[in-house]
């Protein structure tokens, strides 16, 4: 454990925020998750839904700094890739 004040701070900062940063990340592959279970289901309804909600996490981890920009973008396109194979089968 440190002894300057400072650098006290900068561990109870940097603790606050992996524990932030790792709750988004759960959360973000939870939604992942999330799609690939509908797609795997063969619902094309609410995996549609479900790849909206996963995108909209991408996005938002991207904002944050969380993941990288070209990551988010990478992967988006992949579940929409796998969304719209699901639907050229339908």
């Amino acid at each position: 454990m440190p002894n300057i004040k400072s650098a006290i701070k900068r561990v109870k900062v940097s603790e606050k925020r992996r524990l932030r940063n790792a709750s988004q990340k759960s959360s973000l592959r939870t939604a992942v998750k999330a799609f690939e279970t509908t797609v795997a289901g063969k619902n094309a309804d609410s995996a549609k839904e479900a790849l909206v909600f996963a995108s909209k996490k991408l996005d938002k981890a991207a904002s944050k700094g969380l993941i990288h920009k070209n990551a988010a973008n990478r992967k988006k396109s992949r579940l929409a890739k796998r969304l719209n194979a699901l639907s050229a089968q339908a």
